[in-house]
């Protein structure tokens, strides 16, 4: 299932990546982590779509329907190019930021805050980009 939402969405990826100027391997890192590709998926927390955007995310992010794929991936992108700039473009302090919040990476002394999801996520996030980087 993963391969297939992987394929039907690349172009959006593509296009996303491009203009936020990020890595495609990253966005596909965070999808696959956040939904596994899964444009349905809704977290217990109320986390919506692909990149498990947060309604208030969503909004922020001009994102009208966070339930559209195309939408969502675009909001996405979006939030992780303003966190990107907000930490000088470390990849670490981004992804933990996407995860935790902003305010939780300030609370932590703007590094990765001692929440175990949060940890493990950046772990995972991590590995999976350099394996797409790699083309695996």
């Amino acid at each position: 299932p993963a391969s297939r939402g992987l394929d039907r969405y690349r172009e959006k990826i593509r296009q996303a990546a491009d203009k936020y100027a990020l890595p495609e391997a990253l966005l596909l890192a965070v999808m696959a982590v956040e939904s596994n590709f899964d444009h349905r998926a809704l977290s217990e927390k109320g986390a919506v779509g692909l990149m498990q955007l947060m309604p208030l995310t969503a909004k922020d992010m001009y994102v009208e329907d966070a339930w559209d794929p195309a939408q969502n991936i675009e909001g996405g992108a979006r939030y992780l190019r303003i966190l990107a700039n907000q930490y000088g473009g470390d990849m670490v302090r981004t992804l933990a930021a996407y995860n935790a919040g902003p305010e939780a990476v300030r609370r932590a002394g703007g590094t990765v805050p001692s929440i175990p999801e949060t940890q493990e996520y950046v772990r995972k996030v991590v590995a999976l980009y350099h394996a797409y980087k790699a083309g695996r």
